[in-house]
């Protein structure tokens, strides 16, 4: 279970857009760095890129400046300050902290946390991966609904 900040207009807004247009559904945890994140909401899946062309090509601002930190079971985007446009995110990503990772603070926008489930994250993070931290045997995202 996840909580959503409202403080963090845009990104809330798009992971809610994206969740209920069902883009997540059937994509995969595809790095996995123990003691650190789990990044999911990627795939190579025909259907998953179909519903992504459909949806659009556009960036996420960042949206740093509320102060919120990367502790364990923050779910961020990678979206810092302008200065480093490369961080502008790409909308179809995410990542969970699975320890406190204050480094991350003020350079990737932090926009909910996990409220139950946080034994999930470390399960995930005890899969074994490759050289490039993609998980040995994938990990896949069934579904993500909005609750409330």
């Amino acid at each position: 279970d996840l909580e959503l900040f409202n403080k963090t207009k845009y990104h809330r807004a798009n992971f809610i857009f994206l969740t209920k247009n069902k883009v997540f559904d059937g994509t995969q945890f595809h790095r996995v760095v123990k003691n650190f994140v789990i990044q999911g909401g990627n795939s190579d899946n025909i259907e998953v890129l179909r519903k992504r062309r459909n949806i659009g090509r556009y960036l996420l601002p960042p949206d740093v400046r509320y102060g919120y930190k990367h502790i364990r079971g923050t779910i961020s985007i990678p979206s810092g300050e302008i200065r480093n446009a490369y961080k502008l995110a790409s909308p179809f990503e995410f990542f969970i902290t699975q320890s406190n990772q204050f480094h991350l603070d003020g350079e990737y926008t932090a926009f909910g946390r996990v409220t139950n489930g946080l034994e999930v994250i470390d399960k995930i993070a005890e899969q074994e991966v490759d050289g490039g931290h993609w998980p040995i045997h994938n990990v896949y995202i069934n579904k993500i609904e909005v609750l409330d």
